[in-house]
């Protein structure tokens, strides 16, 4: 009777781990980690740190400390930064969200929606200028955003004004062969998916494609993040990552918010997505180590063990 009964318990122990079988691991992505998170260090060592904890792509936030196109020495850096690329093996997309590059007092400003003609043309230079570095680094694409709206603007003359000029850079972009990566960005005009989804057809240029931050998607509730991935596969040319709150634009370290990244995760290798999945943590930089080990390691166990 003893015997029976102690069999019995090792059948039950044997079809509850079965039970518990852990989640396939998923195919390893390609991690990046941005560098407006890293203000504070040399890119160099920024390559340096990335490599050592397993990153393989670097987003470069084009700004006053790197590779600032109006500078005296631009060509020189720009030698200087793909040389350390090719060191240390790291692949790269080029942003072009910094926060004062193109004026001191305001922020993000002038965007593409600017009031006058000649300061729509001040950040079209600088978005060619970044299609020319693309060209020069051999970036995988250039990421954009609309910016904000100008108030008291009907929304179809904004519609219009943002249309023409991602036809402009799309123009110029895909007669250099780089891919535009453009980025819907909350309280900017264009800041949901089905947006996104109607500046794509009206430009309707096969470079012109998509930067999927799926922090802010989680943020807006503007649908789950890994269905978005499966939906918009065909153009996704960049994707940001970091943890969020829902309702509240405040990019976290993975693991320290709400968001489940397992599907997400799931959704970008399902469909074969080939370039960096970067981290964009740019209020972190006091803590730039830390933050980029732990991130890393946060997204490699979920990768590995669901």
């Amino acid at each position: 009777m003893h015997s029976t009964s102690h069999a019995h318990d090792h059948d039950q122990d044997r079809n509850s781990a079965a039970t518990h079988v852990p989640p396939p691991a998923i195919p390893e992505l390609c991690w990046g980690y941005n560098t407006n998170g890293f203000v504070h260090h040399q890119f160099e060592h920024v390559c340096l740190l990335l490599r050592s904890f397993g990153y393989r792509a670097v987003a470069l936030t084009v700004d006053h400390g790197l590779l600032n196109p109006f500078a005296r020495r631009a060509r020189t850096e720009a030698w200087h930064v793909r040389s350390m690329l090719a060191r240390y093996g790291l692949r790269c997309v080029i942003e072009t969200g910094a926060r004062y590059l193109l004026d001191p007092w305001r922020k993000h400003w002038p965007t593409l929606l600017a009031a006058t003609a000649s300061a729509r043309r001040r950040r079209m230079n600088f978005l060619k200028r970044a299609v020319d570095l693309a060209v020069f680094l051999r970036a995988d694409a250039v990421s954009f955003w609309s910016g904000r709206d100008e108030p008291s603007r009907p929304a179809e003359a904004s519609w219009r004004l943002l249309v023409e000029g991602c036809r402009e850079l799309a123009q110029y972009a895909g007669d250099h062969g780089v891919r535009l990566a453009f980025e819907p960005e909350p309280g900017m005009f264009v800041e949901r998916m089905d947006q996104f989804e109607r500046l794509r057809d009206c430009v309707g240029h096969p470079c012109f494609g998509l930067t999927l931050d799926v922090g802010h998607v989680h943020c807006l509730a503007d649908g789950d993040p890994a269905v978005r991935v499966r939906e918009f596969a065909d153009v996704l040319f960049n994707v940001h990552l970091e943890d969020m709150v829902q309702g509240k634009h405040e990019h976290l370290v993975p693991g320290t918010g709400e968001m489940e990244f397992r599907s997400i995760l799931e959704a970008l290798a399902a469909v074969g997505y080939p370039y960096g999945v970067y981290l964009e943590l740019s209020r972190d930089s006091y803590r730039a180590v830390s933050a980029a080990r732990d991130a890393i390691g946060y997204l490699q166990r979920t990768v590995r063990l669901g």
